[in-house]
């Protein structure tokens, strides 16, 4: 059993900064793959990006790449989501999820643990 608790959201400007942090409880954190997603009003849940149990790959969705980083401390049983460049289209709720698959994954259904999500909002 793993637990997720998103933090570090907020209201911020168009170009700003922010770093999302995701703090997980529970045995062999490294173990597992990590991901975040997002979910705008209205839309369905979209991945954002995803990491292996080690850190050391590491995908994308197009719409991020470049903008942001996805990173763990398997120390801390933390990942985080370094956000630059924020745009108002990256305005979402940001979820945490871990995956019992290693290598991580783009897809939501593989996911079995979810945090609560942390709300972004980013003003043009």
């Amino acid at each position: 059993q793993v637990q997720l608790v998103e933090s570090g959201g907020g209201l911020v400007q168009a170009g700003d900064s922010l770093r999302l942090s995701c703090a997980a409880s529970g045995r062999a954190f490294s173990n597992y793959g990590m991901g975040w997603f997002r979910q705008a009003p209205g839309k369905e849940r979209e991945f954002v990006a995803t990491i292996t149990g080690s850190g050391n790959n590491a995908d994308y969705a197009d719409s991020v790449k470049g903008r942001f980083t996805i990173s763990r401390d398997n120390a801390k049983n933390t990942v985080y989501l370094q956000m630059n460049s924020l745009k108002s289209e990256d305005t979402a709720v940001y979820y945490c999820a871990a995956t019992t698959y290693y290598s991580g994954s783009v897809y939501p259904a593989a996911y079995a643990y979810w945090g609560q999500g942390t709300p972004v909002t980013v003003s043009s």
